[in-house]
């Protein structure tokens, strides 16, 4: 695992991963939004771009500003008292965001990987009276959801940093049983037990 001072190698087919990646964690959660503002077409339009990115589009300033626009949904469904709304619409924002993955080795970075799942997971949890059990079943749904090659980027990554509330806790445990996953793997690789002879 690489430190905070160094960059590390990051191709656009990865990028792109990263990006379908997002975009699957947060889709499920665009009913939430739409349920409260059905009119409101910003944070679907943020998810369409960031899996148009994914699916081969170049990486332009539409992905920005679908981003931003998003997040601009999501502060006003939460000014209006509409919490689930305002998470499910950060996710798609984080969705455009995937495709800004930096490649310098920076713990703050894993929230381009991983912050849809948990801002997704968060509007779950709100949608049904704060329950963090539906929470933890979409953050289980998002590490299935997770192609080799998202967590591998990911292991690339320091873990996530130690803050950002609900959402922050989230990414921790996503982050945390992704990188389980990998170090079971490698225990099996290395294993006595899994060498034929």
């Amino acid at each position: 695992m690489a430190d905070d001072s160094t960059t590390i190698e990051l191709s656009l087919s990865e990028l792109r991963e990263v990006a379908g990646y997002a975009v699957a964690c947060a889709r499920p959660a665009l009913a939430i939004f739409e349920r409260e503002r059905p009119d409101d077409r910003r944070p679907r339009a943020a998810i369409d771009t960031a899996q148009a990115f994914a699916d081969g589009a170049k990486r332009s300033k539409a992905l920005r500003d679908n981003a931003w626009a998003a997040h601009r949904a999501a502060q006003e469904t939460r000014d209006a008292g509409q919490a689930a709304a305002s998470d499910a619409a950060r996710a798609a924002g984080h969705a455009c965001g995937a495709a800004f993955l930096h490649p310098l080795a920076k713990a703050t970075q894993v929230k381009h990987i991983l912050g849809s799942a948990a801002h997704a997971a968060r509007a779950f949890e709100l949608s049904a009276g704060d329950d963090p059990a539906v929470g933890a079943d979409h953050i289980a749904q998002s590490r299935i959801l997770a192609h080799p090659v998202v967590v591998d980027v990911l292991s690339r990554y320091p873990v996530a940093p130690p803050d950002g509330g609900r959402v922050g806790e989230l990414i921790r445990q996503l982050d945390a049983s992704l990188r389980a996953g990998v170090a079971s793997s490698n225990l099996r690789i290395c294993s006595p037990q899994s060498v034929d002879y």
